[in-house]
C-alpha cells in the first residue's frame, strides 16, 4: 500500500483552500464581503462553484478562515512586542497604539473589508473570542513584568489586562470606530490623540506612586 498518497491528497487539499482563501480575500477588497458571491470566487480559480463547496460550506466559512488567518497576524505582532525588550509601560502603549492602528487601517485604507470584519464578530465568535483571550494575555504578561520589575504597582495580570481592553474598547472595537467616525462624533486624528490621553492616564493608575 502506498502510504504517500494520503499525505499528497492533504498536500493538495491544502494547496486549494489556500488558493481559494487568496481569491476571496482579494475579492473581498475589491468587490466588498457582501457583493462577492462564491461563485465569483471559483469564476476567479477558473473552477465551480462546487468544487469550491468541497473544501468550504458557505461563504461564511470562507470568511471564518480568513477572519482567522488576518487576526493571527495581528495577535502575533502584539505578543511580539509583549515578549520584547523595553519599559512595560513603552511595550503596553505600543501595542495598543497597534491595535488601534490596524483597525484604523480597516476602515479608512480597506474599508471593503469592514463587512467582512463586522460578519466575523457576529457569526464566528468562537474566533474572535479566541483573538480577545491573546490579546488580554499579551497584555497580562507585559503587566505582571512591569509588576515583577517595579514599574507598576502589586496587581492581577489578567484582571488589569481585561480592564485595559474594556477602557480602550471604542478606540480598538470596529463597529464602534465606524460608528463614531459616520456620525462625526470624532476625527481620525482627535481619536488618535485621545487614545494618547486614556494611555497616560492608564499608565499613571498603574505606577506605585499614583
Amino acid at each position: 500500500m502506498n502510504r504517500s498518497n494520503p499525505g499528497t491528497q492533504e498536500d493538495r487539499a491544502a494547496i486549494a483552500r489556500q488558493r481559494i482563501l487568496e481569491a476571496a480575500e482579494a475579492l473581498f477588497r475589491s468587490m466588498g464581503y457582501q457583493k462577492t458571491a462564491v461563485a465569483d470566487i471559483a469564476r476567479e480559480l477558473g473552477m465551480s462553484p462546487a468544487n469550491v463547496y468541497r473544501f468550504f460550506a458557505s461563504k461564511s466559512a470562507i470568511n471564518e478562515a480568513i477572519a482567522e488567518r488576518l487576526l493571527e497576524g495581528v495577535a502575533g505582532d502584539l505578543e511580539d512586542i509583549a515578549d520584547g525588550p523595553g519599559a512595560a509601560a513603552d511595550r503596553l502603549r505600543t501595542m495598543m497604539r497597534l491595535l488601534h492602528a490596524r483597525h484604523m487601517a480597516l476602515f479608512f485604507t480597506e474599508k471593503r473589508m469592514h463587512d467582512m470584519v463586522t460578519a466575523a464578530m457576529s457569526e464566528h465568535w468562537g474566533v474572535i473570542a479566541a483573538f480577545i483571550t491573546r490579546i488580554e494575555g499579551a497584555l497580562g504578561r507585559v503587566l505582571a513584568d512591569g509588576a515583577a520589575r517595579g514599574e507598576f504597582a502589586a496587581l492581577d495580570p489578567a484582571a488589569t489586562a481585561r480592564m485595559i481592553k474594556q477602557a480602550t474598547l471604542c478606540w480598538m472595537h470596529p463597529v464602534l470606530i465606524a460608528e463614531s467616525l459616520a456620525k462625526n462624533m470624532t476625527d481620525e486624528v482627535r481619536m488618535a490623540g485621545e487614545l494618547e490621553s486614556m494611555l497616560d492616564l492608564l499608565i499613571k493608575g498603574l505606577r506605585p506612586d499614583s
